[in-house]
């Protein structure tokens, strides 16, 4: 989005076509600022922000204060800060790719790690830090939230127990009030200190959960391999 112009197109653009009952979905892609800088040097283009006394972070910042209006009438915001073209392309996929109108709200549910910091294109970030950690187990260690070994561990903890069972009663209650607000995207987050047993666990266990409610979540982990 090049211009002032440009963007100031944009929301009126976005709600003449809601108004006249077309099915719009607007897909915000994001990243760290960290990020944005090394691209914007690998590419040696000038940030279209960017005046002679303005450093490339500012730029940035005064980008993302811009598309502020923008980002918050998305239906999904997607952080490309770790994907490579061929992540994104299947993340995009996972997305439209089945895009049923009919379908009701699309849910996806991510793992992450803390210390690689929180995902930007979430809507409910659940802490899964106050359970006992595999990671102090040698044999666990290794492992990922995937194996039965690391699962049976986490799941059988009673504050795993307690937990799931009342984030399961709160997912009944908000999942179908987010509907009928008319919400079409959801990404539930739960998140560990590296990413890979507790909050992969949780989530695939609220993955399961929700797919016995009829509903069809995508699973992502996104420091699985870390």
């Amino acid at each position: 989005m090049g211009t002032t112009s440009d963007l100031a197109r944009v929301l009126p653009s976005v709600a003449s076509l809601r108004a006249a009952d077309t099915r719009v979905r607007v897909l915000f892609l994001d990243a760290s600022t960290e990020v944005l800088v090394r691209r914007y040097e690998g590419s040696r283009r000038r940030h279209p922000t960017a005046g002679d006394e303005t450093s490339l972070g500012q730029a940035i910042a005064l980008e993302r204060e811009m598309l502020g209006p923008v980002k918050e009438e998305a239906d999904v915001v997607v952080d490309t800060s770790d994907l490579n073209v061929h992540q994104l392309r299947d993340r995009i996929r996972d997305l439209f790719g089945t895009d049923d109108p009919t379908a009701g709200m699309q849910t996806t549910v991510v793992s992450f790690g803390y210390k690689h910091g929180l995902p930007l294109d979430v809507d409910l970030v659940l802490d899964c830090r106050f359970l006992p950690n595999p990671h102090w187990d040698e044999e666990l260690r290794p492992r990922t939230g995937l194996h039965p070994s690391v699962r049976a561990f986490v799941l059988r903890q009673p504050e795993s127990k307690a937990f799931l069972s009342r984030l399961e009663d709160l997912l009944d209650l908000l999942l179908p009030a987010y509907e009928a607000e008319g919400k079409s995207y959801l990404t539930i987050a739960f998140g560990c200190t590296g990413g890979r047993h507790r909050s992969v666990a949780i989530a695939e266990e609220i993955a399961t959960h929700l797919r016995r409610a009829g509903r069809r979540p995508t699973v992502t982990h996104r420091d699985l391999d870390r």
